[in-house]
């Protein structure tokens, strides 16, 4: 028992964790591969530690102590699917530009559409077409995600909603923006200008 207190402490450290890594380390404490599946069931079973998606965890104590700090639940999005940055409306809440309540964290990635329903959040990451999986950057700090600009992070939004911006004119586009509740007023001059070029570009080139 003593080895399995062991093995839970040593995974509070990580922010992180794949079933190779609680094997590598149980195996630094000499417990056999049998042993270590068991404490997972159980680590799992008593809420030590929480399942992402299959072979990947988190443990309680290092999600409590860490999940009020906002770039927590976007590194772990960055990592749950990948490639993937976040985007829409949790990146537009991280630059202030909406005040709406944001229960998921929303990301956009070049493979299929896929949505994660954890123990710590809901995590949605939505389809683009290749040449627009652009204009993301990293944010470096306790935790490093990958999140998109303000712009991108407005076009992919209405990308997603109208859906592709079928049948949607460019003068119907501010208007599409009030209705959701962004001030884009906010946004950077810059941010903006290059918001309504992604907007333009992607319109003409429409059938």
């Amino acid at each position: 028992m003593k080895s399995k207190k062991n093995l839970l402490e040593q995974l509070k450290n990580l922010p992180y964790f794949g079933k190779d890594t609680i094997h590598q380390l149980g195996g630094q404490l000499g417990l056999k591969v049998n042993t270590v599946d068991t404490y997972i069931s159980r680590f799992l079973g008593y809420k030590d530690i929480f399942k992402l998606k299959r072979g990947t965890y988190i443990s309680a104590d290092f999600y409590s102590k860490n999940k009020d700090d906002i770039s927590y639940p976007f590194y772990l999005a960055n990592i749950i699917y990948k490639p993937s940055y976040v985007s829409s409306w949790a990146a537009l809440q991280y630059y202030n530009l909406t005040t709406e309540s944001i229960r998921a964290v929303t990301s956009v990635t070049p493979k299929a559409t896929r949505t994660y329903d954890t123990k710590v959040g809901n995590f949605s990451y939505q389809s683009i077409q290749k040449e627009l999986f652009t204009d993301f950057s990293s944010v470096n700090g306790k935790f490093n995600f990958f999140i998109a600009s303000p712009a991108k992070a407005l076009f992919d939004l209405l990308y997603f909603k109208t859906p592709q911006f079928r049948g949607v004119k460019m003068e119907n586009i501010k208007s599409l923006i009030e209705e959701l509740r962004i001030d884009i007023d906010e946004m950077d001059k810059n941010e903006q200008d290059k918001f309504y070029e992604m907007i333009k570009k992607h319109i003409n080139h429409e059938p």
